[in-house]
């Protein structure tokens, strides 16, 4: 597929679109967009299996041909193509503390709440996890990820007692996928940010301020 411009295939309802959004808003960049509508399993239509056959949000479809899925790899290429204001480290070491907490917050913290959503909402039924392929719900499961959402509350918050952002003294991708986590597990789970993590809360309150978290 060739398109004049990059499109970014996404959905207002997918905290994984949401991630790249803000990455694109903190960069500064002009990205069209074009909706693509999961209540009405739009993802799952001809048409988007021909953009991405994994029948996920988010995909970037290049002016050159080639579609680029998943958010890590989008980023890399945003990253990469623009280069002004990098959020995924401009060091040796700023590069693999970002992507260290990056990856830890999205396997302790955004893989479990969405686990939890994926196993607990009716409409998802038959849908436990999101791609190509059909798999029943867990009831189960739903317990195990609200207690590790709970722990990962915990553990960040002693991180944070130590740095002003997630990865150290600088915004980056590691405080865009902690701070989609927090609002995914406020709103979908209803599990806010503990009282007791004070400073999750001071950074939430930070980086919540910030323009891109309206993205």
């Amino acid at each position: 597929m060739t398109t004049a411009t990059p499109i970014l295939y996404e959905s207002k309802g997918s905290p994984n679109a949401r991630r790249v959004r803000i990455f694109i808003a903190e960069k500064g960049i002009d990205i069209p967009t074009k909706p693509v509508d999961l209540g009405a399993k739009e993802q799952f239509s001809d048409a988007y299996r021909a953009i991405n056959p994994r029948s996920q949000v988010p995909a970037l479809a290049l002016a050159d041909g080639p579609v680029i899925a998943e958010v890590l790899a989008i980023w890399r290429y945003l990253e990469e193509a623009y280069p002004q204001t990098p959020l995924l480290g401009s060091t040796a070491k700023s590069k693999a503390l970002v992507t260290m907490w990056e990856r830890r917050a999205e396997l302790d913290g955004f893989a479990p709440v969405m686990e939890g959503v994926r196993n607990a909402v009716a409409g998802l039924k038959g849908r436990a996890l999101s791609g190509p392929h059909a798999y029943e719900q867990i009831p189960e499961l739903i317990a195990r990820s609200k207690q590790r959402v709970a722990d990962f509350f915990a553990d960040f918050n002693e991180r944070l007692e130590t740095v002003r952002f997630v990865a150290g003294d600088d915004f980056s991708a590691a405080d865009i996928t902690t701070l989609v986590t927090a609002d995914f597990a406020a709103n979908a789970l209803t599990m806010p940010i503990p009282v007791e993590h004070t400073a999750f809360q001071r950074w939430y309150d930070e980086v919540s301020a910030r323009p891109s978290a309206a993205a």
